[in-house]
């Protein structure tokens, strides 16, 4: 997979995460992830086992990229998770016209996006990035990646200038989420083949993207640029979209639970053993491990979705989070999109402890608590990002624009599958 967060001295090819540290002091290296889904429903109402789910995949994401931790990709493969939610969404709404849908689908997950953009690419071009000459008009037509992102939008490695507010590295973090709208794009254009495809040849069709995640995931074949890393990015999440559509049309059901169980175990287990033996710079970082991600993801969604509860409410203690949950579903693109960028912007307001007396004297405990205090920081700032662009995901299905959609007026949020999913990194954009 291609991307990084905050390194030192740029981004990483991998998704190592880890808050950046203060700039006079230890750089860290952080990763940008991966991204939000789509809000679930089913006729009667919102599947809040689903909801609850995106969630902690969202949640997950943010954490991995102040923390950096590498273990997070196999406690809760949160890509995988979004992908196969935002499936059985899919699969729920072709039951209509497909250009329709595909329609919907695409004005619910552009304007958060032109909104990103809109903010950040003027930035970009006010802190001296300037259109590669010897790309000439590609340049210009790549762009308009910002507008509709069937690939890679271009942006500077570095912005800005030594010891200004935001690390010289901020652009590419900032783009960094930009590679789960791109694959959701392309997964929404090719979902009317593949459910076509699927409810006649399920088995092979399921298998089909880890058979090509083995090929060009692995090394055996390689595809240079940024064509490689979206057919990878398509190829290593294919099988949990598709995996998706067998959730929407009840196949689980007809499964004995324990041949379920059993053959997503064995799934894993294969998972583990192939990046055991192909580990990175990164340790166990499955981000970087193509099969072991497809592989380990494949089996950990087929477990959560072969124990869906379709619940109403929120049972026992997880109720006291239902405002949160609401939240975190209403606003996930929103979420996705600037949290790596808000992480990065909690570096300056951290560097303000070092104005305080004789603060030096403690810089090495300082320096410690960065990644605690970013995450304490981040919430807030998140709160300001929803309530500055998060109206926008409003607007784009149709809906009246709230500025603090957590159902506190007694609802749970549009009883319709909401926007899109987001997300998962930055870097050669990087994500997870």
């Amino acid at each position: 997979m291609s991307g990084g967060f905050v390194g030192t001295g740029g981004v990483a090819a991998g998704d190592t995460g880890g808050v950046p540290r203060a700039r006079n002091r230890a750089q860290g290296g952080a990763r940008p992830e991966a991204g939000p889904a789509e809000g679930a429903g089913r006729p009667s109402g919102r599947d809040r086992y689903l909801d609850l789910l995106r969630a902690i995949a969202l949640g997950r994401v943010v954490v991995y990229h102040i923390f950096g931790w590498a273990w997070l990709t196999i406690l809760f493969p949160s890509m995988g998770v979004m992908f196969a939610l935002a499936g059985s969404l899919m699969a729920r709404s072709l039951a209509r016209p497909s250009p329709g849908v595909i329609r919907g689908r695409m004005r619910r997950l552009l304007p958060p996006m032109w909104a990103f953009a809109l903010v950040v690419v003027p930035v970009m071009f006010a802190m001296g990035w300037k259109p590669v000459r010897e790309e000439g008009l590609w340049w210009f037509l790549k762009l308009a990646n910002y507008l509709l992102p069937v690939g890679a939008p271009p942006y500077p490695w570095e912005s800005g200038s030594e010891g200004g507010w935001l690390d010289q590295s901020w652009a590419d973090q900032a783009a960094g989420p930009l590679w789960y709208i791109r694959a959701y794009l392309w997964f929404v254009l090719a979902s009317p083949l593949l459910l076509w495809a699927f409810r006649r040849v399920p088995w092979a069709t399921l298998l089909a993207p880890l058979a090509l995640t083995a090929v060009i995931g692995t090394g055996l074949v390689e595809i240079p640029g940024e064509a490689g890393l979206a057919l990878t990015d398509f190829a290593v999440y294919g099988a949990c979209w598709i995996l998706g559509f067998a959730h929407n049309d009840g196949m689980f059901k007809k499964v004995p639970r324990y041949i379920t169980v059993s053959l997503a175990a064995f799934v894993m287990a294969f998972g583990i053993w192939w990046a055991s033996g192909h580990l990175t710079d990164e340790g166990w970082n499955l981000d970087e491990i193509p099969l072991a991600q497809a592989t380990w993801s494949l089996g950990f969604c087929a477990i959560l979705l072969q124990y869906s509860p379709s619940w109403r409410k929120l049972p026992g203690k997880l109720a006291q989070f239902d405002s949160t949950i609401t939240l975190a579903n209403n606003r996930a693109v929103t979420i996705y999109l600037w949290h790596n960028l808000l992480i990065m912007a909690t570096v300056p307001i951290i560097d303000q402890l070092w104005k305080i007396p004789d603060m030096w004297k403690y810089g090495e405990q300082l320096d410690a608590a960065y990644p605690a205090l970013t995450l304490v920081l981040i919430w807030p700032l998140l709160a300001v990002a929803i309530l500055a662009f998060g109206w926008v995901e409003d607007v784009a299905a149709r809906r009246r624009p709230r500025l603090w959609p957590n159902g506190s007026n007694g609802s749970n949020g549009s009883s319709r599958p909401t926007g899109s999913a987001p997300p998962a990194h930055a870097g050669s954009p990087d994500r997870r």
